[in-house]
């Protein structure tokens, strides 16, 4: 696409779909955010993670636990960062009317929600089982990819219908 239309389109587009794609990059930076709050607690650059008053929130027991660290060899939370930061690129990929003219974006972009969302939930369910505990942050983090699951799914059928060629 011409990079001058398309910054046209991403900038000063309008569109329901358009729309539920803003909401997915800011969903998706708020999971980046997340991520970099709770990797400078993991690295030592910040000693404690301020979880609400209420609710079975200890972010400082679970980040710091073994199920903090145990895949990769490397904190969770900085693996965190990047595949928000692909779900960003997902969603800002491509004009306003990408479902049609290039329906494997969206449809890319609907799957790579509904990873975020299952990885989430399953790491959540982890989270509690291994520290009684749930980390505040990442559990924003699951709410911002439940949402854009949900946002993301009524592009991903009209990509998928067009590259099925059921209009």
């Amino acid at each position: 696409m011409d990079p001058t239309q398309l910054s046209l389109e991403l900038r000063l587009g309008q569109s329901p779909d358009l729309k539920r794609r803003r909401w997915i990059i800011g969903l998706s930076l708020l999971g980046v955010a997340a991520g970099q709050i709770v990797s400078m607690y993991q690295t030592g650059i910040i000693h404690h993670l301020p979880d609400p008053p209420v609710g079975p929130f200890d972010s400082d027991k679970v980040d710091a636990s073994d199920y903090g660290y145990k895949r990769l060899d490397t904190p969770d939370a900085l693996p965190m960062i990047v595949t928000y930061g692909l779900t960003a690129c997902l969603a800002g990929a491509g004009g306003l009317h990408r479902a049609s003219k290039q329906p494997a974006i969206p449809v890319a972009m609907g799957l790579k929600t509904l990873f975020d969302t299952v990885t989430t939930l399953k790491l959540g369910q982890e989270e509690w089982k291994e520290n009684k505990a749930l980390c505040f942050y990442c559990q924003v983090a699951s709410v911002a990819s439940i949402a854009s699951l949900a946002l993301a799914i009524p592009e991903a059928v009209k990509g998928l219908k067009n590259l099925l060629g059921r209009r």
